[in-house]
């Protein structure tokens, strides 16, 4: 059975889905079900439930809200994904908060050429698990803020609030 969880945060709601104690997916969603159908078959095959605590996925959210921008590294995640996109979000859980990096730096990163930035931000436009893997934190070399799946002002924020919190 997959868990969900809805935690508050000063930008909408996020959602949090759970599989044996491991994140599968979030967003900024007050509807689960959104994240739930961006799953793979046979997880949905499991079912959505909604509990009151997720334990420390929750905890960890709320942690970091409240200052501790480290609290959401320590959380297992799964998703699926090729070789590549595996190594992609692995580099993307090592961007540190307060940090940004573009989407060649990003390829860079994890192993690849910079001319490889295409494949940095489909990526993250397929990323589940926001923002635990941080793809907020890839900025475009041009400058601005690029899209963000939940939109730019949820980007804008994530960024601001560990900007104030470093």
């Amino acid at each position: 059975m997959i868990a969900a969880q809805i935690v508050p945060t000063p930008v909408g709601p996020l959602s949090l889905l759970s599989r044996e104690g491991v994140v599968v997916a979030a967003g900024f969603t007050a509807d689960p079900t959104e994240m739930f159908v961006r799953l793979t078959p046979e997880l949905q095959s499991e079912g959505l439930e909604v509990v009151d605590d997720l334990g420390a996925a929750s905890e960890a959210v709320r942690a970091y809200l409240a200052g501790d921008l480290d609290a959401l590294d320590a959380v297992r995640v799964s998703q699926p994904g090729t070789a590549t996109r595996k190594r992609l979000h692995a580099a993307l859980r090592e961007v540190k908060a307060g940090t940004t990096v573009s989407y060649a730096e990003l390829a860079e990163r994890a192993g690849m050429p910079r001319t490889a930035a295409r494949a940095a931000g489909s990526a993250c436009a397929q990323n589940l698990i926001a923002p635990f893997v941080p793809c907020h934190r890839v900025l475009p070399s041009v400058g601005g803020y690029g899209g963000y799946y939940y939109g730019v002002p949820v980007k804008e924020w994530l960024i601001a609030h560990e900007s104030r919190a470093v």
